[in-house]
């Protein structure tokens, strides 16, 4: 899953500290020196400062408010200055104090468990303003360069207000530009720096959209189809503005940047791919590795589970490749290879695969889940100017008010010489059962705050994902062979992201090692190999949570079904698993155990 760049805050969990407030001496005092409200007095008191924390994410992050479909601040962008990264943490000390004096007794289990996780959340914030990320906010992978011309996919353009607040958003591009620019300045002095070889990558992207005409940039898409509601002489007179504004404050300032990254910054970029590095390189991976996994796994434990689980799923690969005829799994990755059968023929088919697996899986919902989303799904391409540089698909959620679907963006990049046998289980992992099911019931949860609806876990949500993949199997899916196979590929893929992932940014490895590691052990093809390795680089510790998030999902499963044996129901074990939102890992434990326990009564 692909989550939207303008999301930095309270979405981004990782494990409770001893420095967290929750653990200190002070938070108990301050629980117990005023004299104690009534439950019902002290239950409004959480639920309006937890809104209130949350409209200060949607003030402060527009893009993010935007695209879930609130509004209000759709001609704002966010203020990317030294000064409101000093200030948002202000803000979150102070919600930290106030949580800090609401007393949680006879409050119910949700309701103390949405203080706890915003405890939790505004804590790690705290934690990680020491490693400075917004130091080094662009990447090959992602980035403020990206993020604006994606932000229009996320926009409904229904009125002449909604094409007036783009043009003001576009009259406050410059801004945006400098803001990072400075910042990405004050990382060269501290020496936070990307890789300069990921940079080239960001030079490229920034120069495609740099050197396109006004009309033909993604900026300008809201004009190729008007509502019929929109008269003449408004269209005439938008076009104009947005063109002009295009043309004055958006590709003059990519045009600059282009300069700015060829000149100063890629020749400031980092040598090493790893994050260790970096200043404080070794201490910010180990939290990332926290804040991904929302385990205490140090990355050596986690470096010898993916060595395990490669061993596995290639045991389970030759026992596939053995039946179709083949020795050996590297001679039938050879054979996959140059089989035109198993690669797409153009852009249009391999979307239609995907359509057609997503298709296939909805009638098998009703027996697996308790609780179905209402929000739709579509299938889309990438846009191409990110697609070369992309994962081979991704989910982006669809709007709070069921506007704009749920959508799997499909890479199509490079698109012949992509492999079809992974098609079948990156379907289920992106789609249904997968990201939207679990995203979408999320969002339309009632009861919970609006933060808990919209939070979001790499372990849970990536490891739900892949949990997902398995469950096709279960359940019948998966008779071609060859999509068997890409169902272990795609798994023995994430666990090879185990290796890799600490290999880098722990053990110091090359990236050519890595690239190494995954020829020896899978047949993904070239251009997911080169772009996968690149994002780790990029993205360090993320690619983590998948296979650790799984492998919780299937222990947490294990246990529920030896402990309730002819009592265990998977389809109440689904809907404790995805009924109160994302959740990190141990209070996912939590809530599994608390289930057990009533069934066993």
């Amino acid at each position: 899953m692909k989550k939207n760049l303008s999301v930095v805050s309270l979405v981004l969990t990782g494990c409770l500290s001893a420095a967290s407030p929750l653990a200190s001496p002070l938070f108990a005092q301050q629980q117990t020196v005023a004299a104690t409200p009534s439950v019902a007095e002290r239950s409004k008191q959480l639920s309006s400062l937890l809104n209130e924390i949350w409209q200060d994410q949607l003030k402060h992050q527009p893009e993010y408010a935007s695209s879930l479909g609130d509004k209000r601040y759709n001609d704002q962008l966010s203020d990317y200055s030294v000064e409101a990264v000093n200030a948002s943490l202000a803000r979150g000390r102070v919600f930290l104090e106030k949580l800090a004096q609401i007393d949680t007794t006879g409050l119910t289990k949700q309701e103390v468990l949405s203080r706890d996780l915003m405890v939790r959340n505004l804590s790690d914030d705290q934690e990680a303003a020491r490693f400075k990320e917004w130091e080094m906010p662009v990447n090959q992978f992602g980035g403020f360069h990206t993020g604006l011309p994606q932000l229009v996919d996320d926009l409904s353009f229904e009125t002449v207000k909604d094409y007036d607040d783009w043009i003001a958003r576009l009259q406050k591009v410059p801004t945006v530009f400098s803001q990072n620019m400075t910042n990405m300045q004050l990382g060269m002095d501290e020496h936070r720096v990307p890789p300069a070889y990921l940079l080239e990558k960001v030079v490229a992207q920034t120069e495609a959209i740099a050197s396109q005409k006004p009309a033909d940039t993604p900026f300008a898409r809201p004009l190729k189809k008007f509502p019929a509601s929109i008269s003449a002489a408004d269209q005439k007179r938008i076009t104009s503005d947005m063109l002009e504004a295009i043309q004055t404050n958006v590709l003059p300032y990519y045009q600059r940047f282009g300069r700015f990254l060829k000149a100063q910054y890629v020749p400031a970029g980092r040598k090493e791919p790893g994050v260790w590095a970096l200043p404080d390189g070794d201490e910010y991976y180990a939290f990332r590795v926290r804040q991904s996994t929302t385990m205490n796994k140090t990355p050596e434990e986690i470096h010898q589970i993916g060595l395990d689980e490669v061993k596995r799923d290639e045991t389970e690969m030759l026992e596939i490749v053995k039946k179709l005829g083949f020795s050996d799994i590297k001679s039938f990755s050879a054979a996959l290879k140059a089989n035109p059968k198993e690669h797409p023929a153009s852009a249009e088919a391999l979307l239609s695969a995907y359509k057609g697996y997503i298709a296939a899986m909805q009638p098998k919902l009703p027996s697996l889940f308790g609780t179905l989303p209402k929000a739709k799904l579509e299938v889309v391409p990438v846009p191409d100017y990110i697609a070369k540089d992309q994962a081979a698909a991704y989910y982006n959620p669809g709007s709070l008010d069921g506007k704009r679907p749920g959508r799997v963006y499909v890479n199509t990049y490079n698109v012949t010489e992509r492999s079809l046998a992974p098609v079948e289980a990156v379907s289920y992992h992106e789609g249904i059962p997968g990201h939207h099911l679990q995203i979408a019931i999320s969002q339309e949860l009632t009861g919970l705050p609006e933060f808990r609806k919209n939070s979001y876990y790499t372990a849970y949500t990536e490891g739900w994902g892949l949990y997902s993949e398995r469950l096709g199997k279960e359940i019948g899916f998966y008779q071609d062979p060859y999509s068997d196979y890409g169902r272990l590929e795609a798994d023995i893929w994430r666990a090879i992201r185990l290796v890799v992932d600490t290999g880098v940014h722990s053990k110091h490895w090359t990236r050519q090692q890595m690239v190494d590691y995954f020829h020896e052990h899978s047949a993904i093809d070239e251009t997911n190999i080169q772009s996968e390795v690149d994002r780790y680089i990029a993205w360090p510790g993320q690619a983590l949570g998948y296979k650790m998030g799984q492998l919780k999902i299937l222990e947490l499963r294990k246990k529920a079904e030896t402990e309730l044996g002819p009592k265990f129901d998977l389809k109440g074990f689904h809907d404790t698993v995805l009924d109160s939102g994302a959740l990190p890992m141990d209070v996912l434990e939590q809530q599994v155990d608390a289930w057990i326990a009533a069934q066993k009564k």
